[in-house]
């Protein structure tokens, strides 16, 4: 083994990782967290030293440590970051260091296991805005056969991790937050859908009791991975914690034969004093991305709820003349343009234009939008296939099924076999077509049922883990294809938001919910991992579609511009003034839209669940925007004070409400002194001491800027 020295420091964006080398079997993390700033080699020993736990009653006589890939064979008890073996054979790896590559702030470490024929590389990087990132690649070095159940990276924690956070919901309630104590046991996390799902959760995080957005050290883990996945948070009765992630492996879904390989997606770990700076960490490093959207976003208008199914050209091209009046940037035909699309039981998977619905094709209503100046978008699920299509009457065998039967369906349809060569092929020439064929510079890419039975009928065996690698294949060349067109990454809803396909795509489409009571959470929660330009929040009708409730056009709008900002609603339908002030909404995302998307996300730990404060301080801190919304009524009456997180300390700020809020009088009511004239405060005492609410009734919100002097 190449010499190294026996303790590692790494260290990038404020993160610091400590590398324990001696360790038997593997290395071990002594520390990931705060950078500790430059060690020399005798205290980083040190530290190294005063993390060995002692020998203790009824135990091993060498303690089981922690190591980046936990190993029984080494003493480890706890859930093992390798499971496999050859018909049961080899079923103990025994991995230890062969060789350590390090530079300042990523480490490689080779391991091999003789007898059992196995080798694995291990890689631990810090990226410039310190996420940490580990990757496994395990190689079948024998000459049988070895079956891959498990195989995780680990993610030590402080012993201050005494509570866990994820999320959870459903269809169009998608990431609601739980909370509960972390402790001795494995807490278990696991999507078998094939997807993430919608009652999935972006991040596992474990932090200090009552961690919150701007306060509390919390860490949290998210696999880069798009198919089966499972989060583990771990206590041991030895006081070792950790997080984990990584694929769910079905039963023979990776064996490797002999020479063979397979890596784990990278797991990344972020921390913070707070959730507030966990998630700026992600949004940076997305944001650095060289595919990452650059330009203006643009003023979005989906057609799905103004006529869903009812496509008419006349009423589309009112739809779009209207667009223009109100200043939208991009307009979408979603589901329905093509063949025998008069419903969703029929049609998926015959991506052809209808000629009975389209006489003579898209272009009549593409050039009536972009003769406004605006661009033209297409819904598409390339995915997935109705039963009533001629694609699944020609090519039955093309469908994610078993050998003896097909999966129950899900909205009518199944999900086509994209591991498949020829299935794989005949939806990128559909896709190039139509894009070659009209001027559409953006796709809403929809995936609409989980994925259940998923088998490869050419093998008999499982086939998420080959499907979903197929589908990363499909976005790669269809965007060497199309480079200049965009895509959102839309699964009813917000049902596969992670990193790896935010590699492929440029928006999110968090909930097909757009109702703002529930989008306040929804974007609350999908924001600790998606930064809002990358986010789809639209505004709806008067009357949410999904809940039935009303809510007037400001806090539709004011929860909206909040993210990407679209309209989801028949805007031919409405009154002039209805009109004027949307026109307004879209003029002031327009104005803080810079500001939006390249400043820091905060929430605010408001104590009184009626109120929720989120805004967004510029990148210079010269500037900020925050939305106080009247979520329920409070038991307070006035609400009190509320303080705002992320401002620069030192620097001073003028506050007035921002416009197109109305104004903040009410009938009985005495004006708010910082409301009437402006009022100039320090940094340090609008997070301090802060400022009153505004009294509001329930669902409303008002805009507040604030500005350097």
């Amino acid at each position: 083994m190449p010499e190294t020295a026996p303790v590692l420091q790494l260290r990038s964006g404020g993160t610091g990782v400590l590398v324990d080398t001696r360790t038997t079997g593997l290395p071990t993390i002594v520390h990931w967290g705060r950078d500790l700033g430059e060690c020399g080699e005798a205290e980083l020993a040190a530290l190294a030293d005063a993390a060995v736990p002692q020998r203790v009653s009824g135990s091993l006589d060498t303690p089981a440590r922690l190591t980046i890939l936990p190993q029984e064979s080494f003493g480890w008890q706890g859930s093992p970051g390798l499971v496999g073996s050859r018909d049961g054979r080899d079923f103990s790896p025994a991995l230890e260091t062969a060789g350590i590559r390090s530079t300042g702030d990523s480490l490689t470490v080779t391991a091999t296991d003789d007898a059992a024929r196995l080798s694995a590389t291990i890689e631990v990087t810090i990226g410039r805005t310190g996420l940490l990132r580990q990757r496994i690649t395990l190689v079948n070095d024998g000459e049988s056969p070895y079956s891959v159940q498990h195989l995780a990276p680990v993610f030590p924690l402080p012993s201050t991790a005494a509570e866990i956070l994820d999320t959870t919901g459903r269809h169009l309630k998608e990431r609601s937050p739980q909370r509960h104590g972390f402790t001795f046991g494995c807490h278990s996390r696991e999507s078998r859908k094939g997807r993430p799902g919608s009652d999935a959760t972006v991040l596992l995080a474990a932090g200090s009791p009552g961690f919150g957005f701007e306060r509390g050290l919390v860490h949290a883990v998210h696999p880069e991975w798009s198919g089966n996945h499972r989060f583990v948070a771990e206590r041991t009765s030895t006081a070792e914690s950790f997080l984990s992630a990584g694929e769910l492996l079905l039963a023979g879904e990776v064996i490797l034969q002999p020479g063979e390989s397979y890596s784990t997606p990278w797991i990344v770990g972020s921390w913070g004093d707070g959730l507030n700076e966990l998630s700026a960490r992600f949004h940076e490093e997305l944001r650095a991305r060289p595919q990452h959207p650059h330009s203006p976003r643009p003023v979005t208008l989906n057609v799905w709820e103004a006529v869903y199914f009812d496509h008419d050209l006349e009423q589309l091209s009112a739809l779009a003349d209207r667009a223009a009046e109100v200043g939208v940037e991009r307009f979408v035909l979603d589901d329905g343009w093509f063949r025998r699309r008069r419903d969703d039981t029929a049609g998926l998977g015959d991506w052809f234009v209808d000629p009975e619905v389209w006489p003579n094709g898209l272009a009549p209503l593409i050039n009536r939008v972009t003769g406004h100046g605006i661009q033209f978008g297409l819904w598409v699920e390339p995915e997935m296939v109705n039963p009533d299509s001629d694609l699944a009457r020609t090519h039955p065998d093309w469908m994610l099924r078993t050998e003896t039967r097909m999966p129950l369906p899900a909205r009518q349809q199944q999900v086509l076999n994209l591991s498949v060569p020829e299935a794989w092929q005949y939806i990128l020439d559909r896709l190039d077509a139509i894009l070659s064929e009209n001027d559409v510079s953006y796709l809403k890419w929809d995936h609409n049922r989980d994925l259940l039975d998923a088998g490869d009928t050419r093998t008999g065996l499982p086939a998420v883990h080959e499907h979903t690698l197929a589908v990363y294949r499909l976005f790669e060349q269809l965007k060497l294809r199309h480079p200049l067109v965009e895509i959102e990454n839309c699964a009813s809803g917000g049902s596969r938001v992670d990193l790896a396909m935010m590699r492929y795509t440029d928006r999110v489409w968090a909930s097909d919910c757009i109702d703002p009571v529930e989008r306040l959470t929804i974007q609350k929660y999908t924001g600790l991992l998606i930064p809002l330009e990358a986010m789809g929040s639209h505004i709806g009708g008067a009357t949410s579609h999904s809940t039935g409730r009303t809510h007037d056009l400001d806090f539709r709008a004011g929860t909206a511009i909040f993210g990407h900002l679209g309209i989801e609603w028949d805007i031919t339908a409405i009154d002039a003034d209805d009109i004027r002030r949307l026109a307004e909404w879209v003029a002031a995302y327009k104005h803080y839209r810079e500001l939006l998307h390249t400043g820091r996300l905060l929430h605010a730990d408001v104590h009184d669940p009626a109120i929720d404060v989120r805004g967004v301080v510029a990148a210079d801190d010269s500037s900020a925007l925050f939305a106080v919304s009247q979520v329920t009524t409070s038991v307070a009456y006035t609400p009190g004070r509320i303080t705002f997180p992320g401002l620069d300390p030192d620097r001073r700020y003028t506050l007035s409400p921002a416009l197109p809020s109305r104004q903040l009088r009410s009938a009985g009511l005495s004006p708010l002194r910082w409301a009437e004239r402006p009022l100039t405060l320090s940094g340090l005492a609008l997070a301090t001491v802060g400022i009153q609410a505004p009294v509001q009734l329930p669902e409303r919100v008002t805009l507040i800027e604030l500005v350097t002097d």
